[in-house]
């Protein structure tokens, strides 16, 4: 569907694009999963938006609205409709719950294991406190279960997660595309910033949902195999329990932080093909390319500008003080790869035709 095939649907009200037969909006049977509701409710939203503006559509426009086309400004409560349903149909997806159950399961199976290699009063092998790495968290797990949240996040950070994120962000567009109601929903009335946007903040919400998760199984899987009370720093320094759940917090919003770049990258390539599947591999595909360049020495000058250097500075977090250097510039490289990715996203997705 072209910009004009779009303009025109939307201006005239007709809620189908041109050359076909559109259901109505509160068809359910609209090809795709969880279209027709979600192309019943922006028909709500906008008859809402209408009645509390003085019979102005969702736009801000007259009901006719179509001479007056140039002058639409979108209601607030359409932009968070539309996020609140793409969001609601991503977490009701099969796939998205075997996923995050998935990664559930991972603390689980990382806290069990610890506790059966330590049954027998040994030590757990492997770890050298202090050096900020992952095994340092998990050498700790027997004296305080919180550090099973850390130990968790660190195992899931370099892989799981980012595949994860991967899959969720390649399908955002081109499984629209792929399943034939993109077209659809940019007829709701969504528009393509709108839409784009939508998906966007979905994919970010997503982070940290799944990151949350692995701490919150992570927690609660360490509170019944293991011993809680003050937490020991990396540092050395002794902080009491809350304290420690507060950085605990910090290092989960860290962390999905650190995914937002690959996220973005994601959402780009799902707007280059409309096979969901093809942008799904090649987003993880990337996440393992990027993760193998990242552990060649040779290529040491071009690290600190890959997306996953600095996704172990949470563990600075876990100092007194907090070092903030590494910190700093993870998130600074988190967003250089969003304002870059984001752009190209959307000049990508508002240029194309859209055909399915």
């Amino acid at each position: 569907m072209s910009r004009a095939e779009e303009r025109k649907a939307a201006g005239t009200g007709a809620p189908e694009p041109a050359g076909t037969g559109a259901p109505d909006a509160a068809d359910s049977r609209v090809p795709g999963v969880g279209v027709g509701p979600r192309v019943a409710e922006a028909a709500r939203t906008g008859l809402r938006d209408g009645a509390r503006t003085g019979g102005r559509d969702a736009y801000g426009t007259g009901a006719s609205g179509g001479e007056r086309g140039g002058t639409r400004r979108p209601s607030p409560l359409w932009a968070l409709a539309l996020f609140r349903s793409e969001l609601t149909t991503t977490l009701r997806r099969w796939r998205t719950r075997a996923l995050l159950g998935v990664l559930a399961l991972i603390p689980i199976l990382i806290g069990v294991a610890v506790k059966i290699e330590t049954s027998d009063g040994g030590n757990l092998g492997g770890g050298h406190a202090g050096d900020g790495q992952g095994p340092a968290f998990f050498s700790q797990i027997t004296n305080n279960g919180i550090f099973l949240v850390f130990a968790s996040l660190a195992a899931t950070l370099p892989v799981f997660l980012p595949m994860v994120i991967g899959v969720i962000a390649g399908d955002a567009i081109a499984g629209e595309a792929g399943a034939g109601t993109l077209r659809y929903l940019l007829v709701a009335p969504a528009g393509r910033t709108r839409l784009l946007l939508a998906k966007f903040t979905t994919t970010m919400a997503f982070c940290l949902i799944s990151t949350l998760i692995v701490a919150l199984s992570g927690l609660v899987t360490g509170a019944l195999l293991f011993p809680l009370g003050d937490v020991t720093l990396i540092s050395g320094i002794t902080v009491p329990f809350e304290e420690a759940l507060l950085r605990a917090l910090g290092v989960a919003a860290v962390v999905a932080l650190s995914l937002v770049g690959i996220a973005t990258a994601g959402l780009f390539i799902s707007t280059l093909t409309n096979s969901g599947i093809a942008a799904m591999a090649t987003t993880v595909g990337l996440v393992v390319t990027v993760q193998i360049l990242d552990t060649i020495p040779q290529l040491h000058a071009i690290h600190p500008y890959l997306f996953p250097h600095y996704w172990l500075s949470f563990a600075d977090l876990l100092r007194e003080p907090v070092y903030w250097d590494q910190l700093i510039k993870n998130m600074g490289l988190q967003g250089l790869y969003v304002a870059v990715f984001g752009s190209a996203a959307w000049a990508r997705f508002t240029a194309k035709d859209i055909t399915a």
